[in-house]
């Protein structure tokens, strides 16, 4: 990955003060927050928009969709890899390509599927920027998951659906985890599924906010 240091806004010192808020709010995985450190948040958004890119906030990149909070990111990336690092990881909603980046810093190859072409073309440029080479992507439909690549050793959803799509579950390989924010708009829990040898364990981890996930392309 290039390194992009950034002036003032982007600056590295305020990219440490993001970690340091990451910290408070109980991110504790020093290898997320190592590489939450590295990546160049404010290459994701419009240029208009990079003096806000180290907020811990959301923020509008077009088309409905939103770069997700760095806290939410980071949450997820870590219920992710808390057992260990997977070989592959199947990503639903490539978007501006921020959690793409996080997680192609962590792990061997990255598979992200988006159903909006131009924010997934937009992203590949800016990751392939970047220096990224282990992120595969595809156009389409996020509940259809990517059955050529699979089993998944993990899955990271940044869309909700009401109930988690058949499809992500059945290509999750025994003992991989699926993390998917669940539910209807205002009433959405964050879950972490296991998928054991004869189940699909599920944990609640906390209420977010995401936007729906929707079928289709576009």
């Amino acid at each position: 990955m290039k390194t992009h240091a950034g002036i003032g806004m982007t600056s590295q010192r305020t990219r440490d003060r993001l970690i340091l808020r990451l910290q408070e709010q109980g991110i504790k995985d020093e290898r997320v927050l190592d590489v939450m450190r590295k990546v160049p948040r404010h290459l994701f958004m419009a240029e208009a928009l990079s003096s806000r890119a180290y907020e811990n906030t959301a923020l509008p990149i077009g088309h409905g969709q939103t770069i997700s909070q760095p806290y939410i990111v980071a949450r997820m990336t870590e219920l992710l890899i808390e057992d260990g690092l997977p070989e592959n990881v199947l990503e639903v909603g490539t978007g501006s390509g921020y959690q793409s980046a996080i997680l192609a810093s962590l792990i061997p190859r990255v598979f992200s599927v988006e159903r909006i072409r131009p924010l997934q073309d937009q992203a590949k440029i800016v990751l392939t920027d970047i220096g990224f080479r282990n992120i595969s992507f595809k156009h389409s439909d996020g509940g259809w998951g990517w059955k050529a690549c699979a089993p998944f050793q993990g899955i990271l959803a940044a869309a909700a659906p009401t109930e988690i799509p058949v499809n992500l579950l059945e290509q999750l390989s025994i003992g991989a985890k699926l993390v998917i924010p669940i539910g209807e708009e205002g009433h959405q829990v964050l879950q972490r599924v296991t998928r054991t040898e004869s189940a699909y364990e599920v944990e609640t981890i906390e209420p977010v906010s995401f936007v729906p996930f929707l079928k289709g392309r576009a």
